[in-house]
């Protein structure tokens, strides 16, 4: 029953890269108001008793805030890629992201590089030479190609910096501090309310930043990260089918064999 918390939060958010795209507003206005509709919705829990106590001291609470930070570049980058490439391109580049933890792992967090990782590395960069073709793109998909590769290093470093301080809190409160963030950030930027649009940002506020998070959350008291890590490579299945069968974007060869080395590389970068 805990993988399938954990299956049912990967297909919630495999939904994303549509939502983004059929919401047809700008980016840094669609994150706002989903962390505002998120900051709601999980405040109604923060304000149990139970969960207040869970709140630390500022000492601790900065690290909420550079998370906070962090995301921000990780999810802007991200929704931009929707925006300006297919959504196979998107999600295949952004999942890079566990090659570039073995990358830079040990740097920061003094680990060794192993031959497979380095075998890895080099199946991932294939993977992305012959899912680009050789880098011969439209030139109107360069823009988000290049975002899904800035999201999956933002993400590299968003889960090195996971791994290093996500203990000192429970998941709400860290959830839930990292929107304020991002909301806080965004908010000098924000001109008026998107009305045609706010069903995008209720849909990404409380499906894909609250619901599934808990879900995800419920099925790691049971699953170990190991696997739950795993599980999470078919998330570009679902969202590939997604675009398919809601915008009509079939993935070419090049994207399916390409993406097929990268998602395989990061599976045994996981593994190892």
């Amino acid at each position: 029953m805990a993988s399938f918390y954990i299956l049912l939060a990967i297909f919630l958010w495999s939904s994303l890269g549509v939502i983004v795209r059929q919401s047809g507003i700008e980016v840094h206005v669609l994150i706002f108001y989903s962390m505002v509709v998120s900051m709601i919705t999980q405040g109604t829990f923060l304000s149990q008793g139970r969960f207040r106590r869970q709140i630390p001291g500022f000492n601790t609470l900065k690290y909420a805030l550079i998370l906070g930070s962090l995301s921000l570049v990780n999810t802007f980058a991200y929704f931009y890629a929707f925006q300006n490439t297919t959504i196979s391109n998107a999600v295949l580049t952004h999942y890079t992201a566990p090659v570039i933890v073995a990358l830079i792992a040990p740097f920061l967090l003094k680990e060794k590089i192993s031959q497979k990782i380095i075998i890895v590395m080099v199946m991932a960069s294939a993977g992305l030479w012959i899912m680009l073709d050789g880098f011969s793109l439209k030139e109107s998909e360069t823009a988000g190609i290049a975002a899904g590769l800035f999201s999956g290093l933002a993400y590299a470093v968003l889960i090195i910096f996971l791994r290093m301080h996500a203990q000192k809190f429970h998941p709400l409160v860290l959830a839930f501090f990292t929107n304020f963030t991002i909301a806080l950030m965004l908010a000098p930027f924000i001109r008026g309310i998107p009305y045609d649009a706010l069903w995008s940002c209720l849909f990404i506020g409380i499906v894909h930043s609250t619901i599934a998070p808990m879900l995800y959350y419920r099925g790691l008291q049971s699953v170990t990260a190991n696997r739950a890590a795993v599980l999470g490579y078919i998330e570009p299945v679902f969202a590939i089918a997604f675009s398919a069968v809601l915008l009509n974007e079939i993935p070419g060869i090049h994207s399916i064999i390409g993406g097929m080395l990268v998602i395989y590389s990061g599976y045994l970068t996981l593994k190892s």
